[in-house]
């Protein structure tokens, strides 16, 4: 039984699925919001890979395209939410 090059991309797919779930389990029980940032960060990365993966899987290019725009919008919202914490943070030592 030889493994072809479509079971080793589902294989992968099947390992960052994993990886989210680990990471799930960091958004809900991170003890600080930037462990709670850095999980969803994760998963966003994860959720990108497995576009790309299924997408290479099922010969789609208008999943890679999808991939890329969440990618995008991933990073955009990061900074959007790492800002807010150092602003919050800002006040906090200044009060």
């Amino acid at each position: 039984m030889s493994i072809g090059h479509l079971d080793v991309i589902l294989i992968g797919v099947s390992l960052l699925a994993f990886g989210m779930l680990i990471s799930l389990l960091r958004l809900f029980l991170g003890p600080t919001s930037p462990d709670r940032v850095v999980a969803l960060d994760t998963i966003n990365t994860l959720v990108v890979g497995m576009m790309i993966g299924l997408g290479a899987f099922y010969e789609q290019v208008i999943l890679i395209d999808i991939a890329i725009v969440y990618a995008i919008l991933s990073f955009v919202t990061t900074l959007f939410i790492a800002r807010y914490i150092s602003s919050r943070k800002e006040k906090e030592e200044s009060q």
